[in-house]
């Protein structure tokens, strides 16, 4: 039973991944893989609205998706764009990246490969990892500006479409470590985070929602 406590301190997290960047036109969108195909379908939603005449969909297979995406992430989410109508000249697959980081840089060199002009990027990712993308993107792509996108859901709606509560919490803190230790690291950059989502990413910690963690909070971008 997950406490009343630590549904509030979710939220506290949930809130604090989201960067409420308006959309606006970009060069190229990149979708970064993960076990939700809200991503696919909130880059084709963008693409339609004439945001971006170009998707790069990123992402080999984790532990997460390994069963549900068996032909890796950014294939399946091709499928899946191209199931709603997005035409095949506009979407690129990367299919090796296994973190955030390799999810920028193998992109960026995607794109340099095919000559894409790049000035703004649409970064497209699952709601509580706009934050984390972002940072890593400003690290690794400098002279680059990124607008941060996802599909537009709550937290409850969210939770509900995943339908694992425990793995999304756990997810949130884990995420939530990444934004506290990488910039140290160089693995993105420094992005402060507030007391307020501190304290409840510790009580969440403490309550138990640890499997997305790093031992030692030291490691290779994950």
């Amino acid at each position: 039973m997950i406490s009343h406590r630590s549904w509030s301190d979710a939220q506290i997290l949930w809130d604090h991944h989201l960067m409420h960047h308006d959309p606006r036109p970009c060069s190229v969108a990149i979708g970064l893989g993960s076990h939700d195909l809200g991503v696919a379908d909130a880059a084709v939603s963008l693409y339609r609205r004439g945001m971006m005449p170009l998707i790069v969909f990123t992402g080999a297979t984790s532990r997460t998706t390994r069963a549900r995406m068996p032909r890796g992430e950014a294939v399946h989410y091709r499928e899946r764009a191209l199931e709603l109508g997005v035409p095949a000249s506009a979407v690129l697959v990367e299919p090796r990246a296994r973190n955030t980081g390799e999810n920028i840089r193998f992109s960026r060199a995607l794109l340099e490969e095919t000559g894409a002009g790049v000035s703004s990027v649409l970064l497209i990712s699952k709601p509580y990892e706009e934050r984390r993308a972002h940072a890593t993107a400003r690290k690794l792509w400098p002279g680059v500006s990124f607008v941060s996108a996802s599909e537009p859901i709550t937290f409850e709606e969210y939770l509900a479409s995943i339908q694992d509560d425990r793995m999304v919490i756990d997810m949130l803190v884990g995420t939530l470590q990444r934004l506290l230790i990488y910039p140290a690291q160089g693995f993105m950059a420094a992005d402060p985070v507030p007391g307020e989502v501190a304290a409840a990413y510790e009580r969440l910690r403490r309550a138990g929602f640890t499997s997305r963690l790093m031992a030692g909070e030291t490691g290779a971008d994950g």
